[in-house]
C-alpha cells in the first residue's frame, strides 16, 4: 500500500544511468533503508523466547515493519522478501489485509485466496475459523514466505499465522501488533537526505540537482523524506524541464496548512496538492474519478467508463499518471504470488491463478513507457486505435497507491456534484456488465445467435478468443468481486448491481464451471439476498436462498440448508411463485433425506408432488415419484415404494423418455426383490433391459445387464448370469474404446455446456444478454427455474441407490458404472 522509493538505472549500488527525458518514467530500483534491512535480517537470526526457554518454536517467526502510508514500508518489505525468497522453496505469497479504501479485508476472504494460490480447494460458505485452520494445515509441511501487507490489527495476522517454524511472516502495519508475543517492530519514516536527493535526481536530472543542491535538500525536507511525496515532486519536475527545483519548493511552501490532516501525512498531502493542481482540468477530473475504481485497480476500460472518454484517450492519460507518480503499473489484487510458483494441482484453476498472478517486480514500480506532459493531452488519433478487450495497450493494469486514495476521494467530493459521481459509477458498472457479457458469450459456439449479436459491438467490448476472455476474467476477478460488493453496498444502484452480479455469475460459471466457482458464487448469491431483502423482492430472495441452501448441502451442511429452504418457501409464498414453492418443498425433502430422516423426506416430497400435479408438470411429477419411491424404500415401506416407482415409470414412458422408463423399471425390480418376490423382480429386470436396448443407451444397458446377472445368480441360474455379465463387460469395453478414441477433440468444460446460466444465474427467459431489461427476479432464479438442470441443483438430485449395488462376479466391470435411478440426474 505504501510507495516504493525509486532511482534511475543501476543495481544495488545505485549506478547512475542516462537521465530520462521529460515525462519518461525512470527505471525503478530500491533506494536506501540499509540500516532497516540489516536490522530485519538480524531479527531473523535472533533467538526467540521459545528458543531461549529450550522449546521448539510452535509458530512462524514474524518480522514487523511499522510505518505510515507513503513511507515506503511496503517497498521495504518487498525488498526484504526479494532478498530472502531463495530460502523458501515453496514460494512467496503476499496478502493485503486492508482494502485501499481503509476497510479491513475479512480473514475468510484472505485465507480462501491464499489457499487458491496454493492449489487447495475450499468449501463454499466456510467461515474464517474453518478456512484459517485449513490454511495452517496446508502450510504445516511447506516452507513459505508470507508477506501480510497493511495489517489492520493483531487478530488478522494471528489468524493467518502458520503453525510451522520453517515459514516466515513479514507483516506491515501502521504500528505495533499488540497481542502477538516476541515481535519487534522495525519503524520506518522518511528516507535519508542522500537517498531522497538520489530519487529526485532520477526524475529531474542531475543538472538541476547539481546547480542548486541546497534547494534539492530543502525539497527533500519539505516532502518529509516520504517516497510517495518525493515521487510526486519528481514527476512534477520531469514534466517541466524548464522549471528549477527552487520553483517547486516555493510552490510547496505556498500551500496553506490544513489542520484536519495529521502532521505526519502533511508532506504527502502538500506534494499531492501541488501535483494535482498542475494538471489540466480534464486530466484532473479523470484522476479524481479513479478513486471510484474497486480496490484501486484501474485499466483503460475502467478509466474510459468513469470519464466518458475513448479507451485510447484513457490509456494515454493513465500512462501520464504513471509517469507523474499518481498511479503505478501492476495488478491491483489483494492476494498474489511474489516468488516461485506455489505447489498447485496441475491443470486446475488454482494452478492457473497462481501462474497468472503478478510476480514480484510490478510492486517495485511502473513499467517502461512514456507519457506526455499535462500541457499536451493526447487524443485517440495519437494513441492509436482502440484494441479489442484483453489485447494490447488497453489491457495494461494500473493501481492507485493506497496512500493517495483518501486524497483523491477528498478532492472528488469537494469538486464534483454527487449526481456526477453517481453517474460515473453507473457508467463504470455498465461497462463492467458489458465486458462480463462478452466474456461469457466468448465461450459459446461460433455462429451462435449471441456471438453474432456481439460481433456488432465495438472491438473494445469484444474478446478475440475464449482463452483471452478467460484470462481477462481471471486477472480481474478480485476487482470484479469488489465491484459487486461495492455496488450492492451503495444502495442507490440496485438495478445495476443485480445485473452486475447476474453477469458475473454467468461468466464465472461459463469459464470455470459451477462446482469450481462455488465459493465465489456463494458470496454473490449472498449479495443478491441483501438486495432482495432491501427492495422487498420476494421471488429473487427465494431464488438466492435456494441457491445458497443448495451450496450448503453440497458442502455437507444440511442443517443450515434446511433453515434456508424454509425461508425460501416462505419467500416463494409471499411472491406467489408456485414453482419456487414446489422447488423449496422438494429441496427440503432432499435435505431431510441427507439427514436420514425418511418420514419427513417423504412428507416434503409428497407436498412437492401435489404442487406439480396441480400444475400438470409431468416431467417433474415423474422425477418426484421416483424420489418418493427411493425414500420409502429406505424406510422399508415396499408396497408404497412400488406404487411410486411404477408411477414414475409410467410418467417417463408417457414423456417418451425411454432411458428414464428403463431406470424406473430397474428400481421396481429392486424393490420387488427386497419385498421377497424374486420371480417378479426377474421379469421386471428383463423388461428394463429390453427398454434400455430400445433407448440405445449402452451405459444404462450394461448397468441393467449386470443387475440382471446378479439377480440370476441369486435365483440359481449362473449360466444365464455369465451370459449377461459378459455382454455387459463387452459393452463397457467398447464404450471405453470409443471414449478413448474421441478424447482429445476438445469438449466443453463441465458446467459451461450450453447452459451459461448454470449455477443459479438465469431464469428471466432471456439469452442472458447484459443489455436486456430484467424482471423482478433480476436474473438470479436459476435454482428455481431450471429444475434439476444447471450447476446448482436441489439436494434431491443426489438420491442414493436405496438398495446398494449387488455384489457378484461382475463387480470389476461395475466399477466404471454409476448407480442409476430415476431419482438421479444422469
Amino acid at each position: 500500500m505504501a510507495d516504493q522509493a525509486v532511482d534511475p538505472g543501476g543495481t544495488g549500488r545505485h549506478r547512475k544511468a542516462a537521465v530520462p527525458g521529460p515525462g519518461v518514467r525512470p527505471p525503478r530500483v530500491f533506494l536506501g533503508r540499509q540500516r532497516e534491512l540489516k536490522e530485519l535480517r538480524a531479527d531473523i537470526a535472533r533467538a526467540g523466547l521459545d528458543t531461549l526457554a529450550g522449546r521448539k518454536p510452535p509458530r512462524a517467526r514474524i518480522l514487523l515493519i511499522a510505518g505510515g502510508p507513503g513511507s515506503g514500508r511496503t517497498a521495504l518489505a518487498g525488498q526484504l522478501v526479494s532478498d530472502l525468497a531463495r530460502g523458501y522453496r515453496d514460494g512467496v505469497l503476499r496478502a493485503r489485509l486492508t482494502e485501499p479504501g481503509g476497510e479491513p479485508v475479512p480473514v475468510e476472504r484472505v485465507a480462501r485466496d491464499l489457499l487458491a494460490l496454493l492449489g487447495v480447494a475450499t468449501p463454499a460458505g466456510a467461515d474464517a475459523e474453518e478456512l484459517s485452520g485449513l490454511l495452517r494445515t496446508t502450510l504445516a509441511d511447506r516452507r513459505v514466505l508470507l508477506l501480510l501487507d497493511d495489517a489492520a490489527d493483531a487478530e488478522q495476522v494471528d489468524a493467518l499465522l502458520p503453525d510451522n517454524h520453517a515459514c516466515l511472516v513479514v507483516a506491515v502495519a501502521r504500528g505495533p501488533l499488540t497481542g502477538i508475543t516476541d515481535v519487534r517492530p522495525c519503524t520506518v519514516g522518511g528516507l535519508d537526505t542522500k537517498s531522497a536527493i538520489e530519487l529526485l535526481d532520477g526524475y529531474a536530472g542531475s543538472v538541476r540537482i547539481t546547480v542548486d543542491p541546497q534547494a534539492a535538500e530543502t525539497l527533500a525536507e519539505l516532502c518529509g523524506g516520504l517516497p510517495a511525496a518525493l515521487v510526486l515532486a519528481g514527476g512534477w519536475l520531469a514534466a517541466r524541464p524548464m522549471s528549477s527545483v527552487a520553483d517547486l519548493t516555493k510552490r510547496l511552501r505556498a500551500v496553506p496548512e490544513n489542520p484536519l490532516i495529521p502532521a505526519d501525512q502533511w508532506p504527502l498531502a502538500r506534494a499531492f496538492r501541488v501535483a494535482y493542481e498542475a494538471l489540466p482540468a480534464g486530466a484532473a477530473r479523470i484522476l479524481r474519478l479513479l478513486a471510484l475504481a474497486p480496490l484501486g485497480a484501474v485499466d483503460a476500460q475502467t478509466a474510459s467508463a468513469l470519464a466518458g472518454c475513448s479507451v485510447a484517450t484513457a490509456q494515454s492519460l493513465l500512462e501520464y499518471f504513471a509517469a507523474a507518480g499518481f498511479v503505478r503499473e501492476g495488478a491491483g489484487g489483494l492476494v498474489r504470488s511474489l516468488g516461485p510458483a506455489p505447489r498447485a494441482a496441475t491443470g486446475s484453476a488454482s494452478a492457473a491463478r497462481a501462474a497468472a498472478t503478478t510476480q514480484y517486480g510490478a510492486e517495485a514500480g511502473a513499467g517502461a513507457g512514456t507519457a506526455r506532459g499535462p500541457g499536451r493531452p493526447s487524443g485517440p488519433e495519437e494513441a492509436g486505435g482502440e484494441g479489442a478487450a484483453g489485447t494490447g495497450g488497453p489491457d495494461r493494469q494500473y493501481e492507485v497507491p493506497g496512500c493517495l486514495l483518501p486524497l483523491l476521494a477528498a478532492v472528488l467530493v469537494a469538486e464534483d456534484r454527487p449526481a456526477e459521481i453517481q453517474l460515473a459509477r453507473a457508467r463504470m458498472l455498465e461497462r463492467t456488465v458489458r465486458l462480463l457479457h462478452a466474456s461469457r458469450v466468448a465461450t459459446e459456439p461460433e455462429g451462435s445467435a449471441a456471438r453474432r449479436r456481439l460481433a456488432g459491438r465495438p472491438r473494445a467490448l469484444r474478446f478475440p478468443s475464449p482463452e483471452a476472455a478467460g484470462a481477462w476474467l481471471l486477472d480481474r476477478q478480485p476487482a470484479l468481486l469488489a465491484a459487486a460488493r461495492l455496488a450492492v453496498a451503495d444502495g442507490d444502484l440496485d438495478t445495476l448491481a443485480r445485473r452486475l452480479v447476474a453477469a458475473l455469475v454467468r461468466a464465472l460459471t461459463a469459464h470455470r464451471g459451477a462446482e469450481e466457482a462455488a465459493p465465489e458464487l456463494y458470496g454473490l448469491h449472498g449479495l443478491v439476498l441483501d438486495v432482495a431483502g432491501r427492495r422487498g423482492l420476494h421471488r429473487e430472495r427465494a431464488a438466492a436462498l435456494l441457491n445458497l441452501a443448495d451450496l450448503d448441502v453440497r458442502t455437507g451442511r444440511p442443517g443450515e440448508a434446511l433453515a434456508r429452504y424454509r425461508e425460501a418457501l416462505d419467500a416463494g409464498r409471499l411472491a406467489g411463485d408456485p414453482y419456487a414453492v414446489a422447488r423449496a418443498m422438494e429441496s427440503m425433502g432432499g435435505a431431510h433425506q441427507e439427514l436420514a430422516d425418511w418420514p419427513r423426506a417423504a412428507d416434503w416430497y409428497g407436498r412437492a408432488l401435489a404442487q406439480r400435479l396441480a400444475r400438470d408438470e409431468r416431467a417433474d411429477q415423474a422425477r418426484l415419484y421416483g424420489r418418493l419411491g427411493a425414500v420409502l424404500t429406505y424406510e422399508g415401506r415396499y408396497g408404497e415404494a412400488l406404487r411410486n416407482w411404477r408411477a414414475a415409470a409410467a410418467g417417463y414412458r408417457r414423456l417418451g423418455d425411454l432411458p428414464g422408463h428403463a431406470r424406473a423399471l430397474s428400481e421396481v425390480a429392486r424393490v420387488q426383490e427386497y419385498a421377497g418376490r424374486p420371480q417378479e423382480s426377474l421379469r421386471t429386470c428383463e423388461e428394463a433391459v429390453d427398454w434400455a436396448r430400445r433407448a440405445g443407451d449402452e451405459r444404462l444397458l450394461a448397468a441393467l445387464q449386470l443387475r440382471l446377472a446378479d439377480t440370476l445368480d441369486r435365483l440359481g441360474d449362473p449360466a444365464a448370469a455369465r451370459l449377461h455379465r459378459a455382454a455387459a463387460e463387452k459393452l463397457l469395453r467398447d464404450r471405453r474404446a470409443a471414449e478413448a478414441g474421441g478424447r482429445g477433440e476438445g469438449e466443453p468444460k463441465g458446467g459451461a455446456t450450453g447452459t451459461p446460466e448454470a449455477g443459479g444465474a438465469a431464469g428471466d427467459g432471456t439469452d442472458g444478454d447484459a443489455d436486456s431489461d430484467m424482471d423482478d427476479s433480476g436474473g438470479f432464479s436459476g435454482g428455481v427455474s431450471g429444475g434439476d438442470t444447471g450447476g446448482v441443483e436441489g439436494p434431491g438430485t443426489a438420491v442414493r441407490d436405496p438398495l446398494g449395488a449387488a455384489v457378484g462376479a461382475g463387480q470389476g466391470a461395475r466399477e466404471g458404472l454409476k448407480a442409476t435411478s430415476t431419482g438421479q440426474d444422469t
